[in-house]
This record gives C-alpha cells, structure tokens and sequence, in this order.
C-alpha cells in the first residue's frame, strides 16, 4: 500500500495504516493491540484517525470519538455513542446490534427510588418499557439519545478528507431501530444475572443492583457499573460477530485520549478486556487506535525507565512486531502498542506541498522552498501546514532572490487564520504545541530554549525538575532517542523567536548558561552562548587557535556544534547582506587564517538558521571557506576538501548538530 492510497493524512504513517488492516482481518477472537499513538500536538494523529476511516469505513463498522479537554464525557455516554456508530449498516453485513449495552444503560437510566427489591423487579420491568416507547417516539432509537446529551464529542478528526466526513457523516445518521424488547430484554437481563459483578442472581434483581450503583451507590459502586457497561459492550461485539454474513472486526478510533475522560475511557476497556482472556474468554473483535499528545500516568514516570514498552516507530509498526515485543500476558500492559508519531521527511513534505497545489495553487512559486520549510519546521506535519498556509500571502515575494529572502526572515511574524481570527504564524503555531501552559510557563520555557540541553537549561535557570517533567510528559522533546534532551525543533524556533523580542532576558539566559559550560570546562558549550550573544571575534579566537591542535574532523564537528547557536541578529537584509555586515572584508582584500575561520563562522552560524538563509545560499561561500582553510598547510586536508564538497552538493552529515 502506497501512501497515495489512502490520502495526505497517511504521510509517515503507513506502517500503522497497515497494523490496523492487519488486525481488522484477522479471526474475531484473535488477540489485537490498542494502538497509542503518541506525539505533540501537530504531530498529524488526527489525520491518521481521518487516513483509517477513509481506508476502512467502507469495509468494516467503525466509530470515532474525541476527549476533548474540559469536555466530561462520562463512560456510558462514550459507549452509547460508539454503540449507535457501530450499528451503521454495511451492505455486506447483517446490521450490528448491542442488546447488553443497551440494557445496562436503559437499566441505569433514571432513578427508580425502589423500597424493596420485589418493587424494584416489578419496577425496573416496566421501566424498560416505557424507556422503550419514549426513546422511539422521540429519538428513533435509544442510542440516539445520546447524540443529544454527547454528541459534541463526535466532531471530526483534524484535516478529515470529504471521503472520511462523509463514510463519519453515514454512521451517525439518527435511523428509526426498535429495541429489543420482550424476550430479548428477558435473554440480556439473564447475562447481568450470571455476571461475576452483580451480587444477585436473579436477572431483575441483577438489574435493580444496576439502578441502585448509579444513583444510591458510592464511587466504588459507580466504577462497579462502568465495568459491567464495558464487559457488556464487548460481548455484545463478540456475539455480533459470531453469526453468518456479520462483520468479524471492528474498528475504534479514540482522538486526544490522554484527557481525563479518555484515559478514564482507555482504562475500563483494558480492563475489561483483561478480565475476560485472563478467566480464559475469547478477545473482543475490536481494533482500537487511541491518539495522546501526552505520556499516560498509568505508565509510570515519562522517562519511560519503568514501564515494560519501548515506544516504536510507524514505520515498523505491525502485529508481528506487538507480538515481538508485548510484555507478559498477566499484565493488562500487554495489549497497548505505543507508537512514536515521527516528523515528516524532506521527500514527504515536498509531497504534501505537491498536493496543496490542487487546492492552492498560489503555491507553486514555493514548491522549491520544501527544504526550507523542513529545516524550519522539523516536519512537525501542523507546522508544515501553517507555514504553506503563511506563504499564500507572500503575494509580492513569490518570486526567487534577496526580497523574498527578507520576507521569509520575518515569516514567525506573518499572519495566518485560525478559525475567524488573524493570528500571527508565532503565536498561532505556540498556541497549538503549548495549550495549557499559562504565559508565565511559556516565557520560562522560551529562556530554557537557550539551552541545546533542556534539562541543563531548566537546572541552570532555576526553573528545577517540575517544569522539565510537564514538558515531558506533553512529549514536546525531540524523539525518546535523542542523545541530550532537546524540546522538538519547531517549538524550539518559535520559542527564541519569541526570546530574541525580549533583549535583556536573551542576554541573561545565554550569559548563565555560558558561565555554567566555563565553570564545567565545557568549552565548545561556552562559544555556543557567546556566538548567540554576539560574540563573534572571540568565538573566532577559540576556533582559530583549535585549527592547529584539532584533527580536521574534530575541529569541523566543533565548528558545527558552535555555529548551531540561535541568533537575533537585524532582520532586516538576506543572507549575503548579513554575512558582509558580521565578517566584512579585510582591508585591501587580504586573505588571513583569521578572516578565512571568521568567514567560515559567520557563513556556518547564518546558514544553520533557515530564517537567515533559506535557501542554503551560503553553502558556497562556505564551500570555499573549507578550500581556503585546506591551503593554510596543515594535516587533514582531504577531510576538509570533502567538508567544501559536501556544501556545493549540500547532503547532511552523521554529525551534524543542528538538525539541518
């Protein structure tokens, strides 16, 4: 399967478009992972839930839901909407029905205020019935109901194709569906009787208890009747399957699960899963795919140190490969599968601005931007899509040279719309990465972003282990197996764009963190805040005085990691314009060891900043830096031939620091 199958969403994610066809086909009571996928906000979970419903809605029932923050999306009324999405009718199927469910929840409903127990048999009997008139009369349907005191949590993933909105729109279309009643209602009431968590045995009683939980029980008794909800909508699955013509799986696709109510959400159905396979049941037919902008705390610490997963990569993602690597059976965490949503690569975003060109074709101009737009946004998939949506409104600097080059110096700062609302690319971009961090919190963070190193700039700063935990848990550092922990590169951008409009807090965060690497002896580490702060000439003295004592492939990979440092240079002026303002000409145009490395500073710490030169025009002036550099008659020649090589047919290398 190609990612052209199944739409733009799909991007970087085919690996768990196909896990989740995998599972979709296999037997009914084949054991099947729940799928996280975690990444930032921005990190493209929602268009993969889209990519999945566009992929599968046709074949198989399916039903989507979103934890919104702040939205109390209580279990029943979670199981209620699934429910009525997943009785959508499928031309090859006999329709899907959910008697259990459904008469747990009738069950529960309302308050009967019972004085006894025989008065509760008689009532909750005739309760069901009237239950049964009300819900037909007015909704079609009992599930129904609960599109009217639930159904904001219905929506639409983020970036939803029209295919996906329309297979979303189908399954919540309200249908007139009789309860089952008479018979039915007697055979369903039998299970809550035989089931593990009712005290009673007779079914009415079973019922009653049901009732009595809700509305007279305390909070264990509560968690009691959302367990018994959720064992009764698998087997209700499970039986759904079973007959001819039925469909044998079905899929679950949960958005923003990592709130309140979708962990809540996520808990209940492993443990109910849990529950049935450990007393020897068949699994449930359900393939789930959660997405979390955030680390779950039944997980343990963010680290991930203690918990048995290690988080895997979509590209590898597949039934062998949970399987491979599930912990044990005992455990109810041997069903999660967590994948790390992975940034978009240089050849995907060139794909993805290819396919805005149908939609947009003001675009074609900045088809040849794509590197820039990668080095910029570190292919976060939101970042992407808010700079092309940035650069529609570059109508006067569509066209290659110095005035869209200072255009794009200052594109943090152009505008973009976010609903009805302009908002500058900045503030729209940090508003989505950092929800739920109050200004206070985000101007902190943006002085930890000083540090390549956030938990030395958190330390160093004073902002202590709390901060660097929440960041952590939002999963807003770059990839679990980066060497330092560094926050995503995107967010790190903004953030010292933000910091470069505060001068004196600039300063101070780089003159703390260069006199800690001068007190460590980590010298490369101190230049690095030097260079940020300015510092050019005495960043060019250490480098100079390195060159003679350095292999020549030290010395480049410390003259990498130095110029990696941010800037908040003018701006004002291109790349070229700035390079002759930071390392002017020598008078009467001598060349000098010393004008050779200070050019090859200033040109290296422009060039790693795609604002200050995005489109790498630098990399021949820094080609023939290196040649100059391999006529001073020292050892090591070859390596720095293939460094001026390397920047005239620019191609990253193993060691590279900045992420360019």
């Amino acid at each position: 399967m190609t990612d052209a199958a199944v739409g733009a969403g799909a991007l970087g994610r085919r690996g768990i478009v196909s896990l989740a066809g995998e599972a979709l086909g296999r037997p009914p009571q084949e054991e099947r992972p729940v799928t996280v996928l975690l990444g930032p906000r921005g990190s493209g979970a929602s268009e993969t839930h889209s990519a999945l419903m566009e992929r599968y809605g046709p074949s198989y029932p399916f039903a989507y839901l979103r934890f919104a923050p702040g939205q109390a999306l209580l279990p029943r009324y979670a199981l209620g909407l699934l429910a009525r999405q997943l009785e959508r009718r499928l031309p090859q199927y006999r329709r899907m029905s959910f008697p259990l469910l459904t008469l747990g929840l009738l069950a529960s409903d309302e308050d009967l205020s019972m004085t006894s127990l025989e008065e509760g048999r008689r009532s909750i009997q005739q309760r069901l019935r009237d239950f049964q008139q009300q819900a037909e009369n007015r909704h079609g349907d009992y599930l129904a109901a609960f599109f009217e005191v639930a159904g904001g949590a219905i929506g639409a993933p983020e970036g939803a194709s029209t295919a996906a909105l329309a297979l979303l729109k189908d399954a919540l279309r309200h249908g007139r569906r009789r309860l089952p009643g008479g018979n039915r209602f007697g055979q369903a009431a039998h299970w809550y009787g035989a089931h593990q968590l009712t005290r009673a045995q007779d079914r009415w009683e079973a019922l009653t208890e049901l009732n009595s939980w809700r509305h007279q029980g305390h909070e264990e008794d509560r968690e009691r009747l959302d367990r018994i909800l959720f064992s009764a909508f698998l087997e209700d699955l499970r039986r759904g399957a079973a007959p001819s013509f039925s469909p044998r799986s079905f899929l679950l696709l949960l958005d923003q699960a990592d709130t309140r109510y979708g962990r809540r959400f996520l808990d209940l159905l492993l443990h109910a899963r849990h529950d049935t396979v450990m007393a020897n049941g068949p699994c449930d037919p359900l393939t789930v795919v959660a997405s979390c902008n955030r680390w779950l705390p039944r997980w343990g610490p963010a680290s991930g140190e203690q918990w048995p997963w290690q988080l895997r990569v979509p590209d590898g993602a597949s039934l062998e490969d949970w399987r491979a690597h599930r912990p044990p059976r005992d455990s109810e965490d041997t069903w999660w599968y967590p994948v790390r949503l992975r940034d978009l690569q240089p050849e995907e975003v060139h794909t993805l601005v290819e396919r805005q060109l149908h939609t947009h074709p003001g675009l074609s101009p900045f088809t040849r931007l794509t590197p820039f737009i990668h080095r910029l946004t570190g292919g976060l998939p939101k970042g992407v899509s808010q700079v092309l949506q940035a650069l529609q409104h570059a109508d006067g600097e569509r066209t290659p040279g110095p005035a869209q080059e200072r255009w794009l110096r200052t594109l943090p700062d152009r505008t973009v719309l976010v609903g009805e609302v302009q908002r500058t690319l900045a503030d729209a971009a940090l508003d989505s990465l950092l929800e739920g961090f109050d200004d206070r919190e985000r101007d902190r963070l943006a002085e930890c972003a000083a540090a390549p190193d956030l938990y030395v700039g958190t330390q160093v700063l004073g902002y202590g282990e709390t901060l660097f935990t929440q960041w952590r848990i939002r999963r807003l550092i770059d990839g679990p197996a980066a060497f330092t922990p560094s926050l995503h590169p995107w967010l790190r951008r903004l953030l010292l764009w933000k910091l470069a409009a505060r001068p004196s807090d600039w300063e101070a965060a780089h003159d703390l963190l260069a006199e800690h690497a001068r007190e460590g002896d980590r010298t490369p580490d101190r230049m690095y805040h030097l260079l940020a702060t300015g510092h050019l000439e005495e960043v060019t003295d250490h480098l100079l005085s390195r060159f003679d004592t350095l292999p020549a492939t030290s010395w480049i990979s410390e003259l990498e990691k130095v110029t990696a440092a941010p800037n908040r240079l003018a701006s004002v002026g291109g790349p070229l314009e700035l390079l002759a303002t930071l390392a002017p000409p020598e008078p009467g145009g001598a060349v000098t060891d010393r004008s050779v490395v200070r050019g090859l500073v200033a040109a290296r710490w422009l060039w790693s900043d795609p604002l200050a030169d995005p489109g790498m025009r630098l990399g021949h002036v820094l080609a023939d830096g290196f040649i100059q550099l391999s006529r001073l008659g020292r050892s090591g020649n070859v390596a720095l031939l293939n460094e001026s090589e390397r920047y005239l047919h620019w191609r990253p290398s193993q060691t590279t620091t900045d992420g360019s």
